[in-house]
């Protein structure tokens, strides 16, 4: 990997997203549908989400990365590509999961939407440092590797305002492709953005007084979340989650973790925890768990985005001595 609208009433609206949490398909469901619901592919839980609140009874969603599988590193079995292969509208972000933007480009180019400009990816950096650092030490030039173009961010979804723009935009893009039910998902719609514009309003007030500014991750999944309340992420590893970070990248953060006198090394449910708990072992620090939200896990899979963003909220509240 490299890197409104009309509601009914301000509390249907909350009621939209609380009832449809659980609509929609099966996370392993391949099939292409039933009657007259339009067949939906999300290629990973964050637009799974979107697509299941957006579209609520008149989709069926089929989810291509299962729980407890990393979404960086899937690969499609021939059930899923023809899932892809039979959809009226493909979800996916392209750039993040190299297997599905093979498949979309050979087998569903018409269906297939790219939520990528509606997330207006940024190149945030601290990936694109860390292997130059690296590539220096190999003698090698990583502007020549690779033309010179740094690394798109593609964890948008951990912005919420991000987030939201992304919802607009697969509401829209639901609209046009149904249009027999195009109210229902702009009803939809808006209630999905008002609570992810509400979760932006709490991660405003919970982290605007926080005695420390640093968290320390396993991996560099929060750039956009840090930038946009004022936070500095510290990643051990680069985008990808299960890189090998090098000697060096630990002692980098070993050292920022004992002059800011950091109190938590964060760790996620989806890969091995073993490194961050050895950094947070040998500096005598806590751990805890701070969810990227690329999938759900066996533990957590009666979780929504929702949820489990505002559980990352109170992670960090409490890591960065929040007020």
């Amino acid at each position: 990997m490299r890197s409104g609208f009309r509601a009914v009433t301000a509390g249907f609206a909350a009621l939209a997203v609380l009832t449809l949490a659980g609509c929609g398909g099966d996370a392993t469901d391949s099939s292409g549908g039933s009657g007259d619901k339009l067949d939906v592919v999300a290629s990973f839980y964050p637009l799974q989400f979107i697509a299941q609140q957006v579209g609520g009874d008149a989709v069926e969603v089929t989810t291509l990365t299962a729980p407890g599988v990393e979404p960086h590193d899937l690969e499609l079995t021939p059930k899923q590509v023809g899932s892809i292969t039979d959809a009226k509208l493909v979800l996916f972000e392209k750039g993040l999961q190299p297997a599905v933007d093979e498949a979309v480009a050979q087998n569903a180019e018409q269906a297939g939407f790219d939520v990528a400009p509606a997330a207006t990816l940024e190149a945030t950096g601290a990936h694109f440092e860390h292997e130059e650092e690296h590539a220096e030490e190999a003698g090698t030039d990583k502007h020549e590797e690779e033309g010179g173009a740094e690394e798109l961010d593609p964890h948008f979804w951990l912005d919420p305002v991000r987030y939201a723009a992304v919802v607009q935009a697969v509401t829209d893009k639901l609209a046009e492709v149904d249009a027999a039910h195009a109210d229902g998902y702009q009803e939809r719609g808006k209630a999905l953005v008002d609570e992810v514009t509400k979760l932006d309003t709490e991660y405003k007030t919970g982290l605007q007084s926080c005695k420390l500014k640093t968290f320390v991750t396993s991996h560099e999944a929060f750039a956009y979340l840090a930038k946009r309340y004022g936070l500095q992420m510290v990643g051990i590893a680069g985008f990808t989650p299960d890189a090998e970070p090098a000697p060096q990248r630990i002692k980098e953060v070993q050292d920022i973790v004992r002059k800011q006198q950091i109190t938590t090394i964060f760790y996620e449910e989806l890969v091995s925890p073993k490194v961050a708990q050895s950094i947070a072992r040998d500096l005598r620090v806590q751990t805890a768990v701070l969810s990227p939200i690329e999938g759900l896990s066996d533990a957590n899979s009666q979780e929504t985005y929702l949820t489990l963003m505002r559980e990352n909220l109170s992670e960090l509240r409490k890591a960065n001595s929040c007020a």
